[in-house]
């Protein structure tokens, strides 16, 4: 956890990991949109060495904020490991760090069909001052829902975080930050797809096939390099 966060190295983690990409051919995403471009964090999440790299940018993040939590939660399941290590890496590091003091939290992915709340959605709910960790902010469908459900739980979220944010509008023409802000949490992304996009100068077809999206569903439009 040592060090400030240094956006533009973050994003160079990003590009050199692959984490963000094109199509030549569109897939579906969840959403049911056509896309041309893609950001993944699946393959960070399934290596040890840079699991522990990316938990410590989202740690200097933190500390950049100025922002205080006593427990991580990740969104079930994508963001699962990351709201672990996480927790565990800020919980070691906290002067106050003992017996009791930290909660080690995991949502389910499908709630239990009986018994209490706590125990239903969660293994370990989590206490004190909550930030929710998500990896892809699309239309923020998972994370919304679990800020909600967290809420109805009287837990206090102090803010949400994604990892990158598709700079999308949801179906209902409302921003994903719009969204969130509007239930009273505060939203905070550490990549954007309007930056990363354009510093990988696809080719010209692609390039106007992903201005042509941003149009359609972007917070606003992007310029691409090519």
């Amino acid at each position: 956890m040592n060090g400030e966060f240094d956006k533009d190295n973050f994003y160079q983690f990003i590009f050199k990991n692959k984490i963000i990409g094109f199509f030549e051919e569109p897939i579906k995403l969840k959403s049911g949109r056509l896309s041309y471009w893609y950001v993944n964090w699946r393959n960070i999440s399934e290596d040890v060495f840079l699991l522990d790299k990316l938990c410590d940018y989202i740690l200097q993040f933190i500390n950049h904020l100025d922002l205080s939590p006593d427990c991580f939660y990740g969104v079930p399941e994508g963001a699962t490991k990351l709201g672990i290590i996480t927790q565990f890496k800020w919980a070691k590091s906290q002067e106050h760090y003992n017996s009791g003091r930290f909660r080690l939290s995991m949502g389910r992915g499908r709630p239990k069909e009986h018994g209490d709340p706590k125990d239903r959605y969660f293994l370990g709910q989590p206490q004190g001052k909550v930030i929710i960790l998500e990896d892809v902010i699309t239309t923020g469908t998972s994370l919304i829902d679990s800020i909600k459900k967290l809420k109805e739980l009287n837990i206090n979220v102090i803010a949400a975080i994604g990892l990158t944010n598709r700079n999308e509008l949801r179906n209902d023409g409302k921003s994903v930050e719009e969204v969130i802000l509007k239930v009273g949490v505060k939203f905070y992304t550490m990549s954007n797809a309007i930056d990363l996009l354009p510093a990988l100068k696809p080719n010209k077809n692609i390039a106007s096939k992903i201005e042509a999206y941003f149009k359609k569903y972007g917070t606003k439009d992007i310029k691409m390099s090519y």
